[in-house]
């Protein structure tokens, strides 16, 4: 369960009155210029790049039906035991320290089970909340010893930040250590790494990182010298092969949420920043992983909208050098009533697949249907596969984004993505370092309502008309006697600067599902105060980031300068 706190200058929160005073006027939009420079390489897409959640909570993780749709949308990547579960999770008992839901058949071996049918790699999340250095390498022992699962990245612990260090109460994250300061957990990761790498020294650690830009990033408690990363990356920064960070960028609007991209560059040169400063010689090779993202703290979480966010927001953190991105969640469920969206249901749901729950007098559809939001991570496989390389690529108008990859059979694949809810857009493409076959070409695209994904042959590689609220992949073919370009120029590294931060706000519909929470939250993925500016992603050409305001009926206390923002107790999705 989600529950989000704010702690510092109060700020004046006003309830959104519903999503439809949020859509925007329809315009006649002008043709889209679109740019891409199949010579130019932005990296490769990593090998288990495409994640996703699951959890000790999700009875039907391991269901055959479910396995095949995972596999179907390309997932690479299946992230446990579940969210802030996992710091109090022992994985030898397939217990919860707090009593918090356990089910059946979800234990570390069922899962391991599943992510063998699916094709992912695991990446585990140790206990640091409730959790001892030896609990996790004897883990390790059992996984990659013992069984051979051969088990590579591990995470220590979920958002240890939100232990209630920075003020708030019990914070939402269990952390049973006297000493809740980053120093201490800094301390202690640096024993977890030493303890799991005797037992397998090619494991790879993490260390959880506030998202820079969005609290608690730059805060200090009393008898801090330094905030969280700082102080974490100067005790461990060479002791580390990963850090950890969660994308919850939300919006009061829907284009406030498409738009979120364009503040991802800014998030990892602060990260790549912090990488240099302490990491020394290994700098180079530690990675960044997105461990949880979704659309929550934004009026979309079924509908389309954020169907559209999630190809754009995992290409543009590949695009970035991120190593991992896992959306939060395989299913949820939810406690709230549907809304409308631009005229289609939102379920209120962090799953991609239905859990069949019911709220406010209606209920899902039957249990793992894809939500709109599965068919946009599924849009992926028709864009691009590990190994090949993605291009710059550039759009002259935000209302349209632009992805591009250079497939290994020498091919180019370019998603367009018209975020417009209601009006058609025209684009024109052109091309450097590719010359593609005339006629018409192949597209997947991905259309509001739809059930699948559609592929059919229409346009050119340089006339597309997009639907509105839309993904489109053209599938290129070079053209007759033109060589493939085996030697790409790397992009130069992009630079910009720290992320626009908003005022804080918080929704107070949270999640559920398999996340168990502590009684108050903090906004995770929300902004804090900051004038300085964050510059358009070069490789999208996406906006600046735009300003949020509150939304969501809140229970808003104000207590001594704090503000706290208490979210419903929503309900599960067992035994709905």
């Amino acid at each position: 369960m989600r529950r989000r706190f704010v702690a510092g200058a109060v700020a004046v929160l006003a309830a959104s009155a519903g999503v439809g005073a949020l859509a925007p006027s329809a315009v006649a939009a002008p043709t889209v210029d679109i740019s891409v420079n199949a010579g130019t390489s932005l990296g490769t897409v990593p090998s288990s790049g495409v994640g996703l959640n699951t959890g000790v909570g999700d009875e039907h993780m391991g269901d055959v039906k479910v396995s095949s749709l995972m596999k179907a949308a390309g997932v690479r990547q299946l992230r446990f035991p579940g969210g802030s579960g996992a710091d109090g999770y022992h994985w030898k008992t397939h217990t919860m320290s707090d009593g918090g839901w356990v089910v059946p058949n979800t234990d570390f071996d069922h899962f391991m089970a599943t992510a063998k049918k699916v094709g992912a790699q695991p990446i585990l999340t140790a206990n640091y909340g409730s959790g001892t250095p030896k609990e996790a390498a004897d883990w390790v022992k059992y996984a990659n010893v013992d069984k051979g699962y051969g088990v590579k990245y591990w995470e220590i612990g979920n958002e240890v930040y939100g232990n209630g260090h920075y003020g708030n109460g019990k914070g939402w994250e269990t952390d049973t250590h006297a000493d809740k300061s980053p120093k201490e957990y800094a301390k202690n990761l640096v024993a977890y790494a030493k303890a799991m790498k005797a037992v397998d020294p090619k494991v790879k650690i993490g260390a959880v990182l506030t998202t820079p830009g969005y609290w608690p990033d730059k805060e200090k408690a009393p008898g801090d010298t330094a905030d969280w990363n700082n102080t974490v990356l100067s005790i461990a920064g060479r002791s580390i092969d990963f850090v950890i960070v969660h994308w919850y960028p939300g919006g009061t609007t829907t284009a406030d949420l498409l738009n979120t991209s364009s503040r991802i560059a800014g998030v990892r040169s602060s990260l790549r920043s912090l990488i240099a400063k302490y990491a020394g010689s290994n700098a180079a090779s530690v990675e960044i992983a997105v461990t949880e993202t979704d659309t929550v703290f934004s009026p979309a979480l079924t509908s389309q909208a954020a169907a559209l966010f999630a190809p754009d927001t995992y290409m543009t953190w590949f695009e970035q050098g991120a190593t991992h991105v896992d959306w939060w969640n395989l299913h949820n469920g939810s406690g709230d009533a549907p809304t409308t969206v631009h005229g289609q249901t939102d379920y209120q749901d962090g799953g991609v697949l239905s859990a069949g729950t019911c709220a406010g007098g209606k209920c899902e559809p039957s249990r793992d249907t894809p939500f709109p939001t599965y068919w946009g991570i599924r849009s992926l496989t028709a864009l691009a596969r590990p190994g090949d390389t993605m291009v710059k690529s550039s759009s002259r108008n935000s209302s349209v984004t632009v992805h591009a990859v250079r497939s290994s059979n020498g091919g180019l694949n370019v998603m367009l993505i018209n975020k417009s809810p209601q009006d058609t857009a025209r684009v024109s493409l052109s091309y450097a370092g590719f010359t593609p076959a005339a006629g018409a070409v192949t597209t997947v695209s991905y259309a509001k309502g739809g059930t699948a994904l559609t592929t059919v042959k229409q346009g050119t590689a340089i006339a597309q008309t997009l639907p509105p609220y839309s993904i489109t992949t053209l599938q290129l073919k070079p053209a007759s006697g033109t060589a493939r370009a085996d030697k790409l120029t790397p992009a130069a590294t992009p630079t910009a600067a720290t992320p626009t931060a908003p005022t804080p706000v918080v929704s107070a519909s949270g999640t559920t599902g398999t996340r168990a929470q502590g009684e108050f939250g903090a906004p995770v993925g929300q902004p804090t105060p900051s004038s300085s500016a964050s510059g358009p992603l070069a490789s999208t050409g996406a906006s600046n980031a735009v300003t949020y305001s509150a939304f969501g009926g809140l229970l808003v206390i104000v207590a001594g300068g704090v503000l706290v923002l208490r979210g419903r107790r929503r309900g599960s999705l067992h035994g709905k």
